[in-house]
């Protein structure tokens, strides 16, 4: 009951934007979004990215923006996507783009999803760099691939993302790790129902390990993505058992969270990702992160208080 009551506030306040002002006027609020996200501007992200870049981490920037059924909106979002490719490239930074292909007009069809996608992949081609494609709930999961894969088929550097807690990823990431496609494995946070997902942690979590195991097997540079120390430790022993070298894969972590953990597996040697969102519509995105699982409350609270340096 709690958990419904907290995921309808959370919706409430989504929509509420005069929140936002709140937010940043108050200290202790404003401290949660800007916690966890990088700012609302390109120059407040890459100043961000500098210094993750500075303490040994790898970033990956996602422009924050609404899904959209409107091509005019799409393209926007892709055109700020390709000023933030060419920015990563002036500045030299280590780092990539992640992209929600909702916002880049999916629901208008794969057909102008890829049309919205082409100067973006384009910008990425131009410098070498790496895009990586955002798996959003399950219903858009057939649709995503496809544009992942027709993308590599036009030699485009591009990757998914799986969610281990869906039936269907083990085969999903079988066909990948044949093709030795850059994939990050995160566990899913989507309300999916019993037919399509695992609802007991431990399965997810089982299922997790088994997905990054199979692309490590096939080399295919898995981003690990996950803030859980035990999975990072079942990983990491499967790694070292097969003599899986440590430049064979990547961890991957939100920004802000648990920087603790990402220090000491920089200090092991470990590559370390972190997923950097920016922009104005930061507001909207906290809340709904929020609302998707209202544990996450809990958890930012606990980011703040119980990280110990």
């Amino acid at each position: 009951m709690l958990a419904v009551a907290l995921r309808v506030l959370f919706l409430w306040l989504s929509n509420r934007r005069w929140m936002a002002r709140v937010a940043l006027g108050t200290p202790f609020l404003r401290r949660m979004p800007l916690r966890f996200v990088a700012g609302t501007t390109l120059d407040q992200a890459v100043a961000a990215v500098r210094e993750l870049n500075a303490r040994g981490r790898s970033a990956t920037l996602d422009v924050l923006g609404e899904s959209t059924d409107d091509r005019d909106s799409a393209d926007r979002a892709a055109t700020a996507y390709v000023a933030t490719i060419e920015r990563i490239a002036t500045e030299g930074l280590d780092a990539n783009v992640s992209i929600k292909l909702s916002q880049m007009g999916l629901d208008l069809g794969v057909e102008e999803c890829l049309a919205v996608m082409a100067p973006i992949v384009a910008a990425a081609a131009r410098h070498g760099n790496f895009v990586r494609i955002d798996m959003e709930s399950s219903p858009t999961t057939d649709r995503t691939l496809e544009v992942v894969s027709r993308l590599r088929a036009d030699g485009h550097d591009v990757g998914p993302v799986i969610q281990s807690y869906l039936h269907r990823s083990p085969a999903d990431v079988e066909r990948l790790a044949t093709e030795h496609v850059r994939t990050r494995i995160c566990k899913g946070a989507y309300a999916e129902p019993p037919e399509l997902a695992h609802q007991e942690r431990e399965a997810v979590g089982d299922a997790f390990v088994a997905l990054c195991q199979r692309l490590l097997e096939a080399d295919a540079y898995p981003g690990i993505a996950t803030h859980d120390p035990e999975m990072i430790q079942r990983v990491g022993a499967f790694a070292r058992r097969h003599g899986i070298g440590k430049d064979r894969l990547e961890f991957q972590m939100l920004y802000g969270v648990r920087r603790d953990l990402q220090r000491r597996l920089v200090a092991r040697g470990y590559r370390v990702r972190v997923y950097v969102p920016f922009g104005t519509e930061w507001y909207p995105y906290f809340m709904r992160r929020l609302a998707e699982r209202p544990a996450n409350a809990l958890f930012v609270l606990r980011s703040l208080v119980g990280e110990h340096s």
